[in-house]
């Protein structure tokens, strides 16, 4: 069974709470990071462990949240493995899984409706990676990644 990780700040708090319902419609695993209220947070307490939970493969996908998304999607991509693309519509869902094997996607609560989230959410998990060229764009990501002294 899909398990998916869930981590959002206060502006995606409401988002976040439409994509778990509709997940568990789907018979989805959802672990949940929180945030729990739209009380004002920082996203990187909630973004990290689902990332580091994608990551070690405790969970097969993560999807984070925010008031734009940037701030998730750059937080996770601070996870060694993880990809994260941020979507704003179902085409940019669908090419990051697409082109960039996307294990984790990040929205914005600020910028996308509960409906396109949900869209947005369906086209990333029915997309399918191309493989070929990207295949080999991804490997030098991953190489630099393995590699890189910091």
């Amino acid at each position: 069974m899909l398990k998916i990780a869930l981590g959002t700040d206060h502006a995606g708090f409401d988002l976040k709470e439409a994509i778990k319902d509709f997940l568990v419609t789907q018979d989805i695993v959802v672990v949940d990071f929180g945030t729990n209220s739209p009380d004002s947070t920082d996203y990187p307490d909630f973004v990290i462990p689902a990332a580091e939970h994608v990551a070690t493969g405790e969970c097969e996908l993560g999807i984070v949240f925010g008031g734009s998304g940037n701030g998730e999607a750059i937080t996770a991509n601070k996870v060694a493995g993880i990809r994260c693309g941020l979507c704003w519509n179902v085409e940019s869902a669908k090419l990051t899984k697409e082109h960039n094997n996307a294990n984790m996607i990040a929205m914005g609560g600020r910028m996308v409706s509960h409906e396109l989230g949900i869209e947005i959410v369906k086209a990333w998990l029915d997309a399918k990676f191309e493989g070929g060229r990207h295949e080999r764009r991804i490997k030098k990501v991953s190489d630099y990644e393995r590699d890189r002294k910091l």
